[in-house]
């Protein structure tokens, strides 16, 4: 099956789910896409014990979409972009100091507690595995996901501030995640030998501040073709180019696309919403963004949920029994990330404990996560990663996510 047949069947799948949950259970979109999904993979794997050859079929064509490449060479570059422009710059720029921190200190001490916690709790469930392995988990869970929270925050009513801070958060930590996964796995899969700052630095150099000069570069390119056609169809034309022809560049030489990506994002919307084109532009690709927008993250949390068929491939209970545990051990670690780095810098503005609580709980892990998981060898205990990471997702999504709304209106803000 093609990349192009794959993608039409998947579209048509999300449109039905969609129409479903908007005529029925009206759930926020991506959440009731979601659950349709996976109440249908639940459905196939139990219809599975009385048809084993049909369910085995489905399971191969599930396996043929490679979730991963999927999500990193299709959807990712359009969805962060996506949610990039639509963020307010103002406010990410007044809020720029808890951002960084939380997008930076918060990744690695999360990276740390999670692996540390999870070593410890694996042990004791009888199914130790060493502890770089651990720490693997501990990176690819440890970035909150832009897709999930931007999609999931814009029904909530939080302030205005908090807001960005979550958003402006999720969409910076990406990169430095990356740092931090690929760091380890280099070592777990014993390519680097002892490794020390300067090969991390030079690594987070490549990725990081690559991916940012990248998305600068793309953005004052991007700025200055639509400033000076300002003609609607081609002004659309130029972001829709920008973002695909900048995540390919950005592969190409080894930079952090997902960076680039916000970068521009950031950069296209000073430009667009500030009346630097036409007010018939400016509409024209705000709306087109904000489609692709709902519609490709529909098609991402279909994704999730149809997943499940694949993740029951190996079923084991004690790995159900590890991802419960883990998502005490994730909710903890989100916490102290948050916690102490803004505590240690001593800023002015410290946090509540009502904003603690809404950033800890407004910390949702979603399709990079499982992506980033599904790309590791088997004998780095892949299986067991993924299983685990699967059912922190889930209950990230519809568990906190579910929950959010309601949780700022406890705390009353």
């Amino acid at each position: 099956m093609t990349v192009f047949h794959s993608f039409s069947i998947l579209l048509a799948i999300t449109a039905a789910f969609s129409v479903i949950n908007h005529r029925w259970l009206k759930l926020p979109l991506t959440i009731g896409v979601m659950v349709i999904a996976l109440t249908v993979s639940t459905l196939a794997i139990i219809a599975g014990q009385v048809f084993p050859e049909t369910f085995q079929a489905l399971c191969d064509n599930v396996d043929d979409l490679d979730f991963s490449s999927l999500l990193f060479d299709v959807l990712l570059s359009l969805l962060i972009f996506a949610g990039a422009f639509g963020t307010d710059p103002k406010m990410l720029a007044k809020n720029r100091s808890p951002i960084i921190i939380l997008a930076t200190m918060g990744v690695v001490i999360s990276t740390f507690i999670v692996g540390a916690l999870m070593y410890a709790a694996l042990g004791f469930l009888g199914v130790g595995i060493p502890f770089v392995h651990c720490l693997l988990f501990g990176a690819l869970i440890s970035p909150t996901d832009p897709i999930a929270v931007i999609a999931i925050l814009r029904s909530s009513t939080l302030p205005k501030d908090l807001e960005i801070e979550i958003a402006g958060e999720s969409l910076l930590n990406d990169g430095v995640a990356v740092v931090v996964f690929l760091t380890i796995l280099d070592i777990a899969k014993g390519d680097m030998g002892p490794i020390g700052a300067p090969e991390v630095v030079q690594l987070f150099g490549r990725e990081v501040i690559g991916g940012v000069a990248l998305g600068l570069a793309l953005g004052w390119i991007g700025s200055r073709a639509v400033t000076r056609v300002r003609e609607d169809k081609i002004d659309l034309m130029v972001t829709l180019a920008a973002v695909l022809g900048g995540y390919a560049i950005a592969e190409i030489i080894g930079v952090s696309g997902p960076l680039a990506m916000v970068v521009l994002g950031i950069y296209m919307a000073l430009v667009i919403k500030r009346g630097k084109v036409s007010e018939e532009s400016a509409m024209t690709i705000e709306s087109f963004w904000e489609s692709i927008d709902e519609m490709l993250n529909a098609l991402l949390f279909m994704l999730i949920g149809i997943e499940l068929i694949a993740i029951t491939h190996d079923f084991r209970w004690v790995y159900v029994w590890g991802g419960l545990i883990a998502v005490l051990v994730v909710l903890f670690a989100r916490f102290a990330s948050v916690a102490l780095p803004l505590y240690a810098v001593s800023l002015k503005n410290l946090p509540s404990g009502k904003t603690l609580a809404v950033l800890t709980w407004g910390g949702l892990r979603g399709g990079i996560s499982v992506a980033l998981a599904l790309t590791l060898p088997a004998e780095l205990n892949r299986e067991l990663i993924v299983s685990i990471t699967y059912v922190v997702v889930l209950f990230s999504i519809m568990g906190q996510g579910l929950t959010i709304g309601r949780l700022v209106q406890r705390l009353r803000f």
